[in-house]
C-alpha cells in the first residue's frame, strides 16, 4: 500500500506478538500436557487490520511496538501484509508486547498471559501524529486495549473530521474502564460488545434476551448508532435505528478461537465500505469468524473476499 494514498480505514489499537499452545489431550491444571505451539504476529488492532487487508481494504494501523527483534518481525510481517506502518510508533524503553494462550484440545481458551508494554505506553502524542492520516479516512475503528485517554482523543479527533468511529471494547475490564467513552453527547457509530461486553459497558445485567435488548438501548440512549453483540456459538444480535436482529452463528468444526472476533469485525467494517445492509454485513462477519476458527492462524493466512463470500 502506498502511504501517501489516504487509507479506506484507520485501525488505533495494540500490536504484539502472539504464542497458541494447544493441548492434545486433556487439559490438568498444575500438570503438562503433550500438544502443539505456533507463534504469529497479533494485537487485536493489528488483527482487524491484516483482515482488512486480507480482504482487500486501504488500511493504516496506528500503533506502537518495542525497538526490538519482535517489534522488527511483527512490522515487517503487517507490511507484507498490506498494511501501512508508517504510524506504527517504535519505543526504545519498552518491550513488544506477547499474548500467550493456552488452548484445550477442543480448540477452546483454557487461560492466557498478556504482555501488553508497549500497549499500555500509548500515548495520545502517537494519535495526534496521525491527525491528517484520520481526517481523511472513510472511517476509524478504535479498539479498548489502548489507554482510555489515548482512545478518548482518538475518539473525540474522528468526531472532529465527521469521521464514523467504531469501538470494540475487548475484554470485560476493558469494558468497564471504558465506560465514559460512550455518551450522550459524542455520537459513536459501532460498538461492538460480546455479552459480558455489554453488561460491563452499561453497568446492567445481560443474562436474558430482555436484559440484553435493554442494556442495548440503553447505548444508544447514549449515542451509539450501531450495536453488535457477540453471543459465542449461539450468534449475535445487531440492533440500529428500527432494525433488532439475531443472527445464528455459521457452523464450522473448531481449531483455535483465537482471532475470530478480530476476524468478524474486520468482516463487518468490510462491507460497510461497500454500503451493503448492516445484516448482510453482519452475516459476511460470522462467515470470517467461522472461516477463522478453522485454522490454527490468528488471521487465516488464506482470507479473501471470494472465500468469505462463498461460505456467508
Amino acid at each position: 500500500m502506498n502511504p501517501q494514498s489516504p487509507p479506506d480505514i484507520v485501525v488505533i489499537g495494540g500490536s504484539n506478538m502472539d504464542l497458541h499452545a494447544r493441548a492434545h489431550e486433556q487439559v490438568v491444571m498444575g500438570s503438562s500436557m503433550s500438544g502443539s505451539a505456533g507463534l504469529s504476529p497479533g494485537g487485536v488492532g493489528r488483527n482487524v487490520a491484516e483482515n482488512l487487508a486480507r480482504l482487500g481494504d486501504s488500511v493504516a494501523l496506528v500503533s506502537v511496538v518495542g525497538d526490538d527483534p519482535i517489534g522488527d518481525e511483527v512490522i515487517a510481517y503487517t507490511e507484507d501484509v498490506g498494511v501501512d506502518c508508517t504510524y506504527v510508533r517504535r519505543r526504545a524503553d519498552v518491550r513488544t508486547g506477547t499474548y500467550n494462550a493456552v488452548l484445550d484440545s477442543s480448540g477452546e481458551l483454557v487461560v492466557a498471559v498478556a504482555d501488553m508494554a508497549a500497549t499500555d505506553e500509548f500515548s495520545p502524542l502517537v494519535v495526534e501524529a496521525a491527525r491528517d492520516l484520520i481526517k481523511n479516512a472513510r472511517g476509524v475503528l478504535v479498539e479498548g486495549n489502548i489507554p482510555v485517554r489515548t482512545a478518548d482523543v482518538a475518539i473525540d479527533l474522528a468526531r472532529e473530521f465527521d469521521v464514523p468511529v467504531g469501538f470494540d471494547p475487548v475484554s470485560v475490564p476493558k469494558a468497564r474502564r471504558a465506560r465514559d467513552l460512550i455518551r450522550a453527547d459524542r455520537e459513536l457509530y459501532l460498538v461492538t460488545p460480546n455479552q459480558a461486553e455489554l453488561a460491563a459497558l452499561t453497568d446492567l445485567p445481560a443474562g436474558t434476551d430482555a436484559e440484553i435488548e435493554k442494556a442495548i438501548h440503553s447505548l444508544h440512549d447514549r449515542g451509539v448508532g450501531v450495536v453488535w453483540v457477540r453471543l459465542g456459538a449461539r450468534g449475535s444480535v445487531i440492533s440500529y435505528d428500527n432494525v433488532y436482529q439475531e443472527l445464528p452463528a455459521v457452523q464450522t468444526d473448531v481449531l483455535d478461537v483465537t482471532g475470530a472476533g478480530d476476524a468478524m469485525l474486520a468482516a463487518f467494517t468490510h462491507e460497510l465500505l461497500r454500503d451493503v445492509d448492516l445484516v448482510a454485513a453482519a452475516r459476511f462477519g460470522h462467515a470470517a469468524a467461522a472461516l477463522t476458527c478453522g485454522t490454527h492462524d490468528t488471521v487465516r493466512m488464506d482470507l479473501n473476499e471470494s472465500l468469505v463470500r462463498e461460505l456467508a
